[in-house]
């Protein structure tokens, strides 16, 4: 029995060395968020502005609780839109953490947008963010191999030689058309495919390249005493390098209730290498609102092979909006799940 109990404590060790080498490896698979258009800083900048005032977003992502440290990530953001200029500005906070060694990527940026009104339907928005990004690690954290032995891990170690952060400048652009009912875009970040590489070596950051839109479906609200209710039908799909997603549902909305479910993977397409099925989650959300304030709770339930392994995922958002324009200066409100309160 101690015999198995050592090949026990060696082989978590491994896989604990093997979760830490692989993280400092990555190199495309940016953080994401299941309640995407409740981060609309984050998931375009064409989103800066998109209320009638000021509206200040947090959010909170814990990803697979059941791995001790694996995946958490912050988001903060504030925006303001001028009337006068027909413009959008905000600042996005972005803080995401991965693995027991803490490596973990740090970001804060500027986000402008200019609303184009094209006819008395649509309205298209361009937008741009310049950003500063800083990537660490505590590599006294990690578990090398000269540490490893059947009884214990030896305190010491040959502790390697490559920066502990780095910090690069990086862009993204973003264009938003949207009607009363209709709304589509695409993103483009890492436009500057900055080095990410803390051994000294090139480790560039490949573009991601995102495309969203939906439609919404109104019903109801036909007397004074009744509230209007609607379906909003929704897709975000993202490539970065050789990884593609894409996140697809409905929510259902009658103030102050509002209900979501997603489906994320590529159902039709497996991994040709390993004949694995391209699904990852399915997605519950459900939110309250008043007039100025929307917060909202999801669950990823796992459906991937790693369906016993990653207790899911939980998210918080919340998205707060004050010193909103008088009526009649009132822009054409976007009509996405998230995009109006």
């Amino acid at each position: 029995m101690r015999t198995y109990s050592k090949n026990i404590r060696v082989l978590k060790i491994a896989l604990g060395l093997l979760l830490s080498v692989t993280l400092l490896q990555v190199r495309g698979q940016a953080p994401q968020f299941s309640q995407f258009y409740a981060a609309p800083l984050y998931l375009a900048p064409s989103f800066a502005g998109a209320t009638d005032g000021s509206r200040l977003v947090m959010n909170y992502r814990n990803q697979w609780p059941s791995i001790p440290g694996a995946f958490v990530t912050y988001a903060f953001s504030f925006d303001h839109y001028f009337h006068k200029y027909n413009s959008g500005v905000g600042v996005l906070l972005f803080r995401d953490q991965a693995g027991s060694g803490r490596l973990a990527n740090t970001q804060g940026g500027l986000v402008y947008s200019y609303n184009f009104k094209l006819n008395h339907t649509w309205t298209m928005r361009p937008g741009l963010q310049f950003l500063y990004a800083q990537r660490t690690v505590d590599f006294h954290r990690h578990i090398f191999g000269d540490q490893l032995t059947l009884d214990e891990i030896l305190p010491n170690t040959n502790v390697p030689n490559p920066l502990e952060r780095v910090g690069y400048f990086d862009a993204s652009s973003s264009l938003l058309v949207y009607s009363p009912d209709t709304w589509m875009g695409f993103a483009v970040d890492n436009l500057m495919m900055p080095n990410q590489s803390m051994t000294g070596e090139e480790s560039r950051i490949p573009m991601k390249f995102s495309a969203f839109g939906g439609y919404r479906i109104t019903y109801g609200g036909r007397f004074s005493q009744q509230v209007p209710e609607s379906i909003s039908l929704a897709l975000l799909y993202k490539n970065q390098g050789k990884f593609n997603q894409i996140d697809f549902g409905a929510y259902w909305s009658k103030d102050p209730i509002s209900l979501g479910l997603l489906y994320r993977g590529i159902p039709l397409f497996n991994n040709r290498i390993h004949g694995l099925s391209n699904n990852d989650a399915l997605v519950v959300t459900g939110g309250l609102r008043t007039n100025n304030l929307r917060i909202a709770y999801s669950y990823d339930f796992t459906i991937s092979r790693l369906i016993n392994s990653t207790a899911g995922a939980h998210e918080i958002s919340l998205i707060f909006q004050f010193n909103q324009g008088a009526p009649n200066k009132k822009q054409g409100a976007i009509p996405c799940p998230d995009g109006q309160l």
